[in-house]
C-alpha cells in the first residue's frame, strides 16, 4: 500500500477520482439527467460533494497517524483544494442558476436567509486556506502561524454542517446531516485525543 501511495501515478489517479463527481453532474446537465429541477439538483449536489471531500480531507491525518502511513499526507493539499473548488462551483451555481448573477439580489439574499449567510461565511473562511496552501505560503507565514490559520478548517466543517442542516431542515430530512455530524465529531475527537496524548503526536 505504501509503495502504491508513492507511485508517480497515485496523484493523477486521486485527481481524476475527485473530478468524477463533477464530470457526472456535467453529463447529467447535458443529457437532462438531473431530474425535474436540474438547477436545484446541481446546486445541492455540488454542496454535498464539498462536504464529502471536506470530511475526506479531515480524515487524512487521523488515517495517516493511526495506520502509520505517512505517505497519505501527500494527498491532503490536493483534497483540500478540491474542497475549495467544489465550494466555488456550489457558490457559482447558486449565484448563476438561482440569482441570475445579479450582485444586488445575491447580497440581499445572503442577508435575508441565514443558511445562505452561513454558507457564504463558510466559503469566506475556505478562501484564505486555499490561498495559503502552497509551500511558499508556509515559508512566508512560518510553520506555527500556518498551522494556526489552517485550524480554521474545523470552523469551516462546523459551519458547513450548519449550512447543510439548515438546508435539509426545510424538507425535514436530517438522516445525512446526522451521518456527517458523526463523522466530523469523530474526527475532531480523534484530533483532541492526539493533542492530549503526546505519544500519539507525529
Amino acid at each position: 500500500m505504501r509503495a502504491l501511495l508513492l507511485h508517480p501515478a497515485a496523484k493523477p489517479v486521486v485527481f481524476l477520482l475527485c473530478l468524477l463527481p463533477l464530470a457526472s453532474l456535467v453529463h447529467g446537465a447535458l443529457t437532462d439527467g438531473l431530474g425535474p429541477n436540474p438547477a436545484e439538483a446541481l446546486i445541492r449536489s455540488l454542496g454535498d460533494w464539498t462536504l464529502r471531500l471536506l470530511c475526506l480531507t479531515l480524515a487524512v491525518t487521523p488515517l495517516r497517524v493511526r495506520t502509520r502511513t505517512p505517505q497519505l499526507a501527500r494527498f491532503r493539499r490536493m483534497l483540500g483544494l478540491f474542497v475549495f473548488c467544489y465550494a466555488c462551483l456550489h457558490l457559482l451555481a447558486y449565484a448563476w442558476l438561482d440569482m441570475g448573477l445579479d450582485a444586488a439580489d445575491i447580497g440581499r439574499d445572503i442577508l435575508k436567509r441565514p443558511f445562505i449567510l452561513v454558507g457564504f461565511t463558510t466559503w469566506l473562511l475556505l478562501l484564505p486556506l486555499a490561498l495559503t496552501s502552497s509551500n511558499r505560503a508556509v515559508r512566508w507565514l512560518g510553520g506555527r502561524q500556518w498551522r494556526s490559520l489552517h485550524r480554521l478548517v474545523y470552523a469551516v466543517a462546523g459551519l458547513a454542517l450548519l449550512h447543510f442542516a439548515w438546508m435539509r431542515g426545510g424538507k425535514n430530512d436530517f438522516a445525512e446531516v446526522w451521518l456527517y455530524a458523526a463523522i466530523v465529531a469523530a474526527l475532531l475527537l480523534e484530533r483532541l485525543l492526539r493533542y492530549f496524548t503526546p505519544r500519539a503526536q507525529t
